[in-house]
């Protein structure tokens, strides 16, 4: 997924990176890659520490331009451009006009049954539940493979932890 993410970024960083007099040629490959990695980093990010409702939001439709993913992940791409010696205001404006283009992009392929490039949209209506509310039942029953019991043989290899395997490597 993070080969598909790097590859996004690149099909828009044209202007943002590529012909920007304020990231040198040699450092765009790098700035390609701290973009890819700084939206991963965030959706890392909210799962981690719990913001799911957030995260779901998002990706049901939501106000993507303002969700904590694209904040967090822009954050971070200012501090990783801002290390490779691009100043403050050029790494601001590239963070602004490259990460919420590129979330929005990623949301709309997440969402959209015929591009299997990113495949997470059954967590993510895992997540939500069928109602599209956040529930603490939902999250209990992504630890199981649908009416299966929690550890049983049937539960195996169904729930969230396997989803999630490949959804940030």
């Amino acid at each position: 997924m993070l080969e598909n993410l790097n590859q996004l970024v690149k099909e828009n960083a044209q202007e943002a990176i590529l012909n920007n007099s304020a990231v040198p040629d040699e450092q765009n490959e790098a700035a390609v890659s701290a973009a890819s990695g700084s939206i991963m980093e965030a959706l890392q990010s909210q799962v981690s520490s719990g913001n799911l409702a957030n995260l779901v939001a998002a990706f049901k439709g939501g106000d993507v331009q303002n969700s904590n993913v694209v904040q967090e992940a822009s954050s971070s791409f200012i501090d990783k451009l801002s290390g490779m010696g691009i100043n403050l205001e050029s790494a601001k404006g590239i963070a602004a006009s490259l990460i919420p283009g590129i979330v929005g992009q990623f949301v709309n392929k997440t969402n959209d049954p015929n591009d299997t490039s990113f495949n997470i949209q059954d967590i993510i209506t895992k997540i939500s539940g069928p109602d599209g509310k956040f529930q603490l039942s939902d999250l209990t029953d992504l630890f199981k493979d649908g009416n299966a019991e929690p550890g049983s043989a049937d539960s195996q290899g169904g729930g969230i932890v396997d989803k999630l395997k490949g959804l940030f490597s």
